[in-house]
């Protein structure tokens, strides 16, 4: 049936009694996919028929669905027309894990951080009623994003607002409690029948029209009627007591139920939240026992559930993970925070040994930020680990609550850099640009896991704000017997050369390895330093540097603008030292889905490209310079070259005039270009 099914429209074809079946071959079709590219994978298995009811009572493109977070979409890309796109899955150019408008007419807006979409739906009606459109809005969050306060905040708006918009609680961990029994579908049924909203409206307008009493006799019945539901226990009632419309919980497998509350619901003028109970990982036994671990996912067995990777190195998250533990043992005033992602982070092993100095804040960065923060106030040693994209989420905090004090909050930014598959919301390419641009933060990157374990160390013993990044994936346990100790802004230098300088950030001192055999090759001896501090830059190392080094290359996973190159760049143009460097960088784009390799070669961060770049720039060097060199000596004076900074272009262009002066004069051509009277 699958294959059949290209549009909305096709599945309103189908008959009702192969719903099931579909939604099985659905499940089937998304576990072969997933496992074979990896992906997104318990998320989605548990949205199928949610989703199949979705389309069966929306007309969509023209109706609006915003996917919180986005990662459980999949079926929606499915019953759009993507099916054949599913076998380059978040492959380079291929199709996104996440909603993409450039993608599809389906995706209306790209998701890719937590509960957002209650504000872009919002924003979407806003717009719909301005501009006297007619369509639908419907945002669907889970129960996790709904722990973020940024969908209280969008919640609050929505109480205020006068036409319909449908927010789908998608409830697959009972973070709301259940409320069974009858009387709850029955309360359900009847306040999304049309007669019950008529009658009521009726009832009110009514009343309000008894001379002296009518506005407040419909007060009172109002304030009565809430008084009833609480003393009841009426499930939602946070969102009644906002004006919300409160629907559920109903059964997230029920195609035609949802399909005939959602349609009732597309007739209400106010907001209609319907909360919808599934379960996360529906239909494979693994993911459904263990629905964080197969959560996101690398390619696997799908008949054993395991990884098809293979033995792999000890990640930098477990490297974290066992670091953290060991110090915590030796003192009980550190204590970890995570927002909503204590496995991803690598802090489940910490809240098993040390459950009472632990705290999951939920979907909330700002909050777990300034919570750290205070809790460093107090005198206890706070440990954030975060994912980079996500700290984004907390710039404010990071910079009024935690830096303007100094106080002394440790970030673990896991996930720093290229992350590849999960594509452009989810790329860490950001934190030492953004870090990089507050006073007082200390910025720490360590080139292998040996140096992560130190670094967290120095910056649990340091007293100040102080990040430390580090990639996904194996931690490279290369250069172990370098083990220079951690110093405050102070660089580790790993080879001594002359003429080129390969200044690494963290993950790029493995590729800037490969890069000095690159240049050993070529005759030209490196000198390679791992840079470690991104701030303080260890600036007495470079300027000693510049005495017999004139080309720099700053290699780092980050963006270009404010990152370390362009950092050094600006300090050496303060002090006038003038040196060549070389940006290899991110460039000044979002990054999209793809492999980390394949992102490196695009992006001209791969060890091959670098050199190329490099041995380009040195040969261009060495040419001007021995211009320079050459017109020293006739045209252009050292000192002019030296005190008044004429560039090796200028020396090179002032040359190459003198030339073609000659070359007129030898052909007895003036310089004006008018012939001698000898001509």
């Amino acid at each position: 049936m699958l294959e059949k099914i290209s549009s909305p429209e096709d599945l309103k074809a189908l008959d009702p009694g192969k719903y099931q079946e579909l939604a099985a071959e659905i499940r089937q079709f998304l576990l072969e996919k997933v496992s074979a590219h990896g992906g997104h994978l318990a998320s989605n298995l548990g949205v199928v028929e949610l989703t199949m009811a979705l389309h069966l009572a929306l007309d969509l493109p023209e109706d609006k669905i915003v996917w919180d977070v986005g990662h459980q979409a999949y079926t929606h890309k499915l019953l759009s027309g993507r099916r054949e796109g599913f076998d380059s899955l978040r492959e380079y150019g291929g199709l996104s894990g996440f909603p993409k408008r450039k993608e599809s007419d389906y995706d209306c807006f790209d998701t890719g951080h937590s509960s957002t979409s209650i504000s872009a739906g919002l924003g979407l009606v806003e717009a719909r009623d301005r501009l006297g459109g007619a369509y639908t809005v419907v945002s669907v969050i889970g129960d996790g994003a709904l722990s973020g306060g940024m969908a209280y905040e969008a919640l609050n708006n929505a109480s205020r607002l006068k036409s319909n918009f449908i927010i789908v609680l998608n409830d697959n961990n009972m973070s709301i409690s259940e409320s069974t029994g009858g009387f709850s579908r029955y309360l359900s049924g009847i306040r999304l029948g049309s007669g019950y909203n008529n009658l009521k409206r009726d009832v009110r307008r009514g009343l309000s029209k008894v001379p002296g009493v009518g506005e407040s006799l419909v007060e009172n019945i109002s304030q009565a009627k809430m008084a009833l539901k609480q003393m009841m226990m009426v499930p939602g009632m946070l969102f009644e007591n906002l004006d919300i419309t409160y629907v559920g919980p109903i059964d997230g497998y029920n195609v035609p139920q949802m399909v005939r509350i959602f349609e009732e619901a597309k007739k209400i003028d106010r907001p209609v939240l319907i909360h919808v109970k599934t379960k996360k990982g529906k239909g494979y036994e693994p993911a459904e026992r263990y629905p964080a671990r197969y959560h996101g996912v690398s390619p696997f067995d799908p008949e054993t559930g395991k990884s098809l990777a293979g033995n792999v190195s000890p990640s930098y998250t477990e490297a974290f993970s066992r670091a953290l533990c060991r110090l915590a043992e030796k003192d009980e005033r550190v204590v970890a925070v995570t927002a909503a992602m204590p496995e991803g982070t690598g802090l489940k092993r910490f809240a098993s040994l040390y459950p009472d100095r632990f705290y999951d804040v939920g979907i909330a960065e700002e909050h777990a930020v300034t919570f750290a923060a205070g809790m460093a106030a107090g005198g206890l040693k706070p440990v954030v680990a975060v994912y980079s994209t996500f700290l984004q989420r907390a710039y404010d905090q990071i910079l009024h609550d935690v830096c303007l004090q100094q106080l002394p909050v440790v970030f673990a930014l896991d996930r720093a850099g290229l992350v590849g598959s999960d594509g452009e919301t989810h790329q860490g390419v950001f934190d030492l640009s953004y870090l990089g641009s507050i006073p007082g933060m200390t910025v720490f990157a360590p080139k292998n896991r040996y140096e992560l374990r130190d670094g967290l160390k120095f910056g649990l013993a340091c007293g100040v704000p102080f990040a430390i990044r580090y990639p996904r994936g194996a931690a490279w346990d290369g250069l172990k017997e370098y083990k220079e100790p951690v110093k405050m802004g102070k660089s580790e230098v790993i080879f001594r050369g002359k003429g080129i300088a390969l200044l690494a950030v963290g993950s790029m001192v493995e590729t800037a390895l490969s890069v000095c055999e690159g240049l050993k090759q070529a005759g030209i001896s490196a000198t390679l330093v791992n840079v470690r501090f991104v701030k303080p830059m260890d600036t007495e190392l470079f300027l000693e540097l510049a005495e017999d080094h004139s080309l720099f290359a700053a290699l780092e996973e980050n963006v270009a603008a404010g990152g370390f190159g362009e950092r050094l760049s600006g300090w050496f143009g303060e002090q006038e030292v003038k040196r060549r460097v070389i940006k290899a960088a991110v460039p000044d784009t979002f990054v999209e889905q793809g492999g980390t390799e394949v992102l490196k070669k695009k992006l001209g961060l791969s060890a091959d490209a670098v050199l190329e770049r490099i041995l380009k720039v040195w040969k261009e060097t060495a040419r001007k310079e021995n211009v320079r060199k050459e017109s020293a000596g006739t045209k252009v004076s050292e000192k002019r070259v030296y005190e008044k900074g004429i560039s090796e272009e200028e020396i090179y262009e002032e040359r190459a005039s003198g030339e073609r002066r000659a070359g007129r004069k030898g052909r007895g051509i003036k310089p004006s270009g008018q012939k001698t009277d000898g001509a």
